[in-house]
């Protein structure tokens, strides 16, 4: 994706989504529409997905939508070269990692298909590590996460629910 990419890009609304709302696994196959109509197929037959984006991603509304429909799909990161702030507070809310380029001239290197590989990310970010490194098609991309110790501990535990879930026995 490029710069400025707004929740509404992310997460369409409109006539034939908001009365599905309530319906997070009918509204997924909305995400991305308007710039990918093959997203959610894609993420569905991957497993699990990264997102790249430019500068300001995630920008307009607050819609918390753009990040829980994504994750529903399987999209467990997000990089960009930087966030909307609310759009990165909700990606965090549903356990999605919200990186930073430590290298910005490092998006010209990815690209639709390009896998990316973590190592020891759970570990990472419950430490405190501040730099992600993640391979890219076998060469090393070294990522930023700025997050605060309690989002860590949220990241960490997979996002709202099974934050709630471990740290309250519910």
């Amino acid at each position: 994706m490029g710069d400025d990419i707004s929740t509404d890009t992310i997460m369409p609304a409109g006539a034939r989504v908001l009365p599905l709302r309530s319906n997070i696994e009918a509204i997924s196959q909305f995400v991305f529409a308007p710039v990918m109509p093959d997203f959610a197929e894609r993420c569905r037959a991957a497993g699990s997905a990264v997102v790249v984006g430019g500068e300001n991603y995630g920008q307009g509304s607050s819609r918390e939508h753009a990040a829980l429909a994504p994750r529903f799909l399987g999209v467990r990161a997000k990089i960009a070269k930087s966030f909307a702030r609310i759009h990165k507070s909700n990606l965090i809310n549903y356990g999605i990692l919200p990186l930073t380029f430590a290298d910005r001239a490092d998006y010209d290197r990815l690209h639709a298909g390009t896998k990316i590989a973590f190592s020891e990310i759970r570990r990472r970010i419950e430490r405190g590590d501040r730099e992600i490194p993640v391979q890219a098609d076998g060469q090393e991309l070294n990522l930023l996460l700025d997050a605060s110790d309690r989002e860590r501990k949220h990241l960490a535990a997979g996002g709202t629910l099974n934050y709630v879930r471990r740290e309250l026995g519910a």
